[in-house]
């Protein structure tokens, strides 16, 4: 096993020492650190602990760059550069869609961009399937080289505190303790986003960095492939350790300050509705099957909600009777193993 994981450690993060050691980030710092939550997200250790627990992923800080200044093909261009079922990464934010392939992501990780007006950055980690969005203020995201339950921790360029992707919290530096502001970020792949949302820019491949964007290093989603197939072994130690699903199932996982709480996937795809209670709290996630994606609301009178009430559109689902509207909880994907190490005493609805 363990020789398993260092033959696998060398053949993928080998590649990212070499190759991305071309051209580091160089984005200038910022004089602000990007604004955080007045009550942060609930964490399910001391921070002292994921601290102790994070280790290099190979690269150094940097190694992996940032795109810093993205640039983007129309939805027309796109067609021609991306295939139906290829994955990525949509946002919509005050009235614009963008989307962010897959395959450009794992060579990057972070994107700092501007979004609706607002400087935001679109986050992907491949070890742990999750692509999350933040805003970002003044300041921009780094890829530091380390790791922390197999999970990306970013490091902002304002403050240089440490921020583990899945927690949205810092562990360390100055804003240790605080959590970052996120904005909605949807799994899905291009044919479907591209139908949802005809005008959307998508990330191009002219990054300014010498990638094969062609390639995924780690394996691949159309058709799933290496590293991302259910039963594949992760490659780095994590805190905590469940065999309850298989390692790379897929949840959709919500956070608030009180509890964790994930629905498992290929269930919310066969129920559309599901319901769980978190820390005193009722949530409900429901399935939108054009974009093939979830989304959880809370739900605090743990009121019944049929398939049928729900339509689909920009923004994602919406209430036929505005009446029923319920409250959304930003949610994102990540393979079971990385939910189970973060949040041990989560709450799983499946």
């Amino acid at each position: 096993m363990i020789g398993f994981q260092r033959a696998c450690r060398w053949t993928v993060h080998s590649m990212f020492c070499t190759v991305l050691a071309i051209a580091p980030g160089t984005a200038a710092l910022a004089t602000d650190g990007p604004p955080t939550r007045d009550v942060p997200l609930t964490l399910h250790a001391p921070l002292e602990n994921y601290v102790d627990s994070s280790l290099s992923g190979g690269p150094s800080k940097d190694g992996i760059p940032a795109i810093d200044k993205p640039r983007f093909w129309s939805s027309k261009e796109a067609e021609q550069h991306l295939e139906d079922g290829d994955v990525v990464f949509g946002v919509y934010h005050k009235g614009e869609a963008k989307a962010y392939p897959q395959r450009i992501l794992v060579w990057h990780e972070i994107v700092n961009d501007v979004i609706g007006q607002e400087p935001a950055s679109v986050t992907y980690c491949p070890l742990t399937g999750t692509a999350l969005g933040f805003l970002r203020g003044a300041t921009t995201f780094g890829v530091s080289g380390r790791l922390v339950n197999s999970n990306l921790i970013m490091y902002d360029r304002a403050t240089d505190s440490e921020w583990p992707q899945v927690l949205a919290t810092a562990i360390d530096g100055p804003l240790a303790g605080k959590s970052l502001h996120q904005i909605p970020v949807v799994w899905t792949t291009w044919k479907r986003w591209q139908a949802r949302y005809p005008e959307t820019r998508v990330l191009s491949t002219r990054t300014g960095y010498i990638r094969n964007y062609n390639r995924d290093p780690y394996g691949r989603y159309n058709p799933v492939g290496g590293y991302y197939r259910l039963t594949a072994r992760r490659l780095f130690p994590v805190m905590n350790e469940s065999m309850r699903y298989a390692p790379k199932s897929v949840f959709l996982v919500a956070r608030t300050q009180e509890a964790a709480i994930a629905f498992r996937k290929d269930a919310l795809r066969e129920q559309h509705v599901l319901h769980g209670e978190a820390g005193g709290s009722r949530f409900t996630a429901v399935y939108d099957p054009e974009l093939d994606a979830g989304q959880v609301f809370r739900n605090p009178k743990g009121a019944p909600v049929a398939p049928d009430e729900l339509t689909f559109g920009a923004g994602g689902v919406k209430w036929k009777e505005p009446g029923r509207a319920l409250e959304p909880v930003v949610s994102f994907d990540a393979m079971w193993f990385a939910y189970a190490a973060f949040y041990p005493g989560g709450i799983v609805v499946d």
